[in-house]
């Protein structure tokens, strides 16, 4: 017997073999029995339609990375321990792995520098000096150990967005960590009171308002600093995501000064505890209050935080 007759055979075994199992199973299990496990496996399979995939990918959220959208953050030159005096030095590298030149003015800057110890503290908002070859350069020194984050936050020329990219740099010394209290709603900060006033919302946006008084009084000479009444920063506690943060309202003119109160739409990825940092300017002097609040009023777990003034 050739070979397609022994295959035709073995097939033709097969659908007897499986059709008289279905014979017999028809005849032992009832048919009322046979849909209603149909109907159980269809509803599973549509919860697991609905379930979200293991491969998902999370929403990716800023300031978590030394590379992303095509560009990387270069290895950072700075002072190795406190009380040393230097420059702090880095690049922004294209595809091409040469450094950026062009960049688009936001916020009267082309690039926001934010560098902040891990625990919370020790924050600052600067803006350092390009040169003819892409280095950005700004005189820098430490006053306390630990290990820092380092923000670049800028917008390439040729993008629609921003970037914000990341390293951690470690600075030696005697290291004494700042533990957190679980809200910190008031702080201190060149003789001014601020009030952070709302709450933030998990996965969703909301609108915090910072108010600054002096003695009591309400304060209405803040004046614009980098194209707006204030700046807000607010990092996420444990991984330090960069939130989006912006000024409601609009920009300020020339000479005009507000006040007492500041507001930002603000945006909380998940729940937890987050970490922020207010900049206002009075009498040509920047200030900084920060704060730390939980989400949808609910504090995360943690210690003591005392308030910075910077």
């Amino acid at each position: 017997m050739n070979a397609p007759s022994r295959l035709g055979l073995y097939g033709l075994g097969l659908v007897a073999a499986f059709g008289a199992a279905f014979l017999v199973a028809g005849a032992v299990v009832p048919e009322s029995a046979v849909e209603a496990r149909t109907a159980e496996v269809e509803d599973a399979h549509g919860a697991e339609e609905q379930r979200p995939s293991a491969d998902a990918a999370a929403p990716t959220l800023p300031g978590l990375a030394l590379d992303a959208d095509g560009y990387r953050l270069s290895p950072i030159t700075a002072p190795a321990e406190v009380g040393e005096e230097a420059e702090l030095r880095f690049s922004v590298l294209g595809a091409d792995d040469r450094p950026l030149l062009e960049y688009t003015e936001e916020h009267e800057k082309d690039l926001h520098l934010i560098v902040v110890r891990q625990d919370g503290s020790e924050f600052r908002h600067v803006h350092p000096e390009i040169d003819a070859e892409g280095t950005w350069s700004i005189p820098w020194s430490w006053e306390e150990a630990g290990t820092y984050r380092v923000f670049a936050d800028f917008t390439p020329g040729d993008a629609e967005s921003g970037v914000t990219l990341t390293r951690t740099l470690s600075v030696a010394g005697a290291f004494e960590p700042v533990a957190q209290q679980d809200e910190v709603r008031t702080s201190q900060a060149g003789g001014f009171d601020v009030e952070l006033i709302g709450d933030l919302a998990a996965g969703g946006s909301s609108t915090l308002t910072l108010e600054v008084t002096r003695d009591g009084e309400p304060v209405t000479a803040i004046e614009p600093y980098l194209g707006a009444f204030g700046h807000l920063v607010a990092l996420r506690d444990g991984d330090l995501a960069y939130l989006h943060v912006h000024p409601e309202g609009a920009e300020p003119e020339a000479g005009q000064r507000s006040g007492p109160t500041v507001d930002f739409a603000t945006e909380a990825p998940t729940p937890g505890r987050y970490l922020l940092y207010f900049d206002f300017q009075v009498d040509g002097e920047v200030h900084t209050a920060s704060f730390v609040l939980g989400t949808d009023g609910e504090a995360a777990e943690g210690d003591d935080h005392g308030d910075d003034d910077h």
